[in-house]
């Protein structure tokens, strides 16, 4: 419940502030005073989205800034306390700033918080009938969903429409696999033969580079053998050999060098060098006699490579890559292969899937069926003390075959305003006074299968006059007694049965008009009312009409 409003620089509206109680709360106001503006200010709250237009001309921002009373153990507290914001007691303080240059922010609880989740939040606390909301009993999916409210299986009606989506999910996969049949055959031909090429030559990590090692060495082979001889030769097998001459220089150094330190280290040396030398021409021996000129093996080699080549060029360029795209080539053939599975295992899942959906849907309908004819039952009465004593509402569940979102069900509200007349659909057959009667009729009938407690109506009773505008006036205060009611009308007949009167009052200084409000006692209601009745304040007969009306609303309290 909305405890208390404050706006400021909203509109034609400078600072103003709405105590709000319990009960029917009648907002009033001569035409352009700013009576739309309360209810923008609700909107807004409700993530309703903003313009810079609607900043005070002169002002840096608009506020809007709602105190609500929420219960600080359900769900609306908790997510609050999830974005970081925090109640005090039970009331949570709401907040809507829109920036002269248009940015707009949110807060909840003190926390800073997205629009979006700002209006989700109200959405919970507040509902908002406009007149234009007339216009949605006029649209069939909207007649559906007011009779799922009603009927209160909002979820089962949910779990329909879930089921629908998953059926339609399989068929669309089903449908994509069976078109594209010829090209999953020409993908698993081409990737089959692609394997089977590489398969036949089982291509090793790395084998490229050690086979082409190998051919260089046999290619060569004659010049590697005849240069390791001759260097092995020129090292130690010969009286002029390296390993001969530094075995001279030895001896001359091993006859001094006991005179000197330095020159000793030096012959060690030498005698070093002697021996790795003489190690080196046994190697170059040993490879020599390992090199042999092998013109099969060369050939083999020369093949095996021409094939990972011929690989490589269609498949590469790298061996590895060749590799690498024999990898994904099994997982892909797999896969393609395996679609005649899931081909199968997607007709099961449809069947099922469309057999759970018939059995929800025709138990969703079902109920409809029911809860139409006490839908019906319970508006028709409404009506009747809505001064439409020969009208009559039917609610029209019509069954469909195919699957669909919502159902099996068409549903249609039809209405006869008239007795001996004929139902026809409610766009068709009420005026835009009669609407507004079936739409406040609906509002009464489903005040207990809505948890919102607090209920805002700006000027639904547009149309109505006489008599019926005071039976709308009576219908509101019993909406009244079981949630809060806050109504913007133009009828004396409605306002004279609120628990509180407030008025927007306009006034100008110079070229600036700004709009507050201001909360009517007994006397002030009596001329606010005469203003209405009679268009002059201080009208005696309008007087007269104006304290009848009051007293016909305090005797049906």
């Amino acid at each position: 419940m909305i405890t208390s409003l404050s706006l400021a620089g909203l509109g034609v509206i400078e600072t103003a502030d709405l105590e709000l109680l319990p009960g029917l709360t009648v907002l009033t106001g001569e035409t352009g005073a700013g009576k739309t503006m309360v209810v923008t200010s609700l909107q807004l709250l409700l993530g309703q989205r903003a313009s810079a237009e609607l900043v005070r001309a002169g002002a840096d921002r608009a506020q809007i800034t709602a105190h609500l009373t929420v219960d600080p153990h359900g769900g609306v507290a908790d997510r609050v306390r999830e974005a970081g914001g925090e109640l005090d007691d039970e009331t949570l303080t709401a907040v809507r700033t829109i920036a002269a240059g248009g940015r707009s922010r949110g807060a909840l609880g003190g926390a800073a918080v997205p629009v979006g989740l700002l209006g989700e939040v109200g959405a919970e606390l507040i509902a908002i009938h406009g007149q234009h909301d007339q216009g949605h009993l006029t649209i069939p999916a909207l007649q559906r969903d007011l009779l799922d409210r009603f009927g209160g299986f909002v979820p089962l009606a949910a779990e329909v429409g879930r089921g629908f989506l998953e059926l339609r999910a399989l068929q669309a996969e089903l449908a994509d696999l069976l078109t594209s049949g010829q090209d999953r055959l020409r993908e698993a031909d081409a990737l089959g033969f692609g394997l089977g090429e590489i398969t036949s030559v089982a291509p090793a990590e790395g084998e490229d580079v050690a086979l082409r090692a190998e051919e260089e060495r046999l290619s060569h082979a004659v010049e590697l053998k005849q240069a390791a001889i001759s260097v092995a030769a020129a090292l130690s097998d010969d009286e002029r050999a390296v390993v001969a001459q530094l075995a001279d220089l030895q001896r001359v150094l091993d006859l001094v060098r006991e005179h000197d330190q330095h020159l000793d280290d030096v012959a060690a040396r030498l005698v070093e060098a002697t021996y790795l030398l003489a190690d080196l021409a046994s190697d170059l021996n040993g490879y020599a006699d390992g090199v042999e000129a092998d013109p099969s093996r060369l050939a083999e080699l020369q093949d095996r490579r021409a094939a990972l080549t011929a690989l490589m060029r269609k498949y590469g360029p790298a061996l590895s890559d060749v590799l690498a795209w024999a990898a994904d080539a099994e997982r892909r053939l797999a896969a393609v292969v395996g679609t005649d599975d899931r081909l199968a295992e997607l007709e099961e899942a449809i069947t099922a899937a469309d057999v759970a959906w018939h059995r929800l849907a025709v138990e969703l309908s079902t109920k409809r069926s029911e809860a139409g004819r006490r839908l019906a039952a319970a508006v028709t009465d409404e009506l009747s003390e809505l001064a439409m004593p020969d009208a009559e509402l039917t609610v029209e569940v019509s069954q469909g075959t195919a699957p669909a979102l919502a159902g099996l069900d068409d549903v249609a509200f039809l209405l006869r305003p008239h007795r001996g007349g004929a139902f026809t659909a409610v766009q068709r057959g009420a005026s835009g006074g009669e609407l507004s009667r079936v739409m406040l009729a609906l509002e009464v009938v489903l005040a207990d299968a809505d948890p919102v407690a607090t209920l805002v109506f700006d000027e639904v009773d547009a149309g109505v006059g006489g008599a019926a505008a005071v039976e709308v006036g009576r219908r509101l205060a019993q909406l009244g007694r079981s949630r809060q009611v806050l109504v913007v009308t133009h009828l004396p007949q409605v306002a004279a049965f609120a628990d509180q009167h407030w008025v927007v009052h306009k006034s100008t200084a110079g070229d600036v008009t700004s709009s507050g409000l201001r909360q009517l006692d007994n006397g002030a209601r009596v001329k606010e009312l005469t203003r209405m009745l009679a268009g002059l304040a201080e009208s005696s007969s309008g007087q007269a009409h104006a304290e009848e009306l009051l007293a016909v609303a305090r005797a049906s309290r």
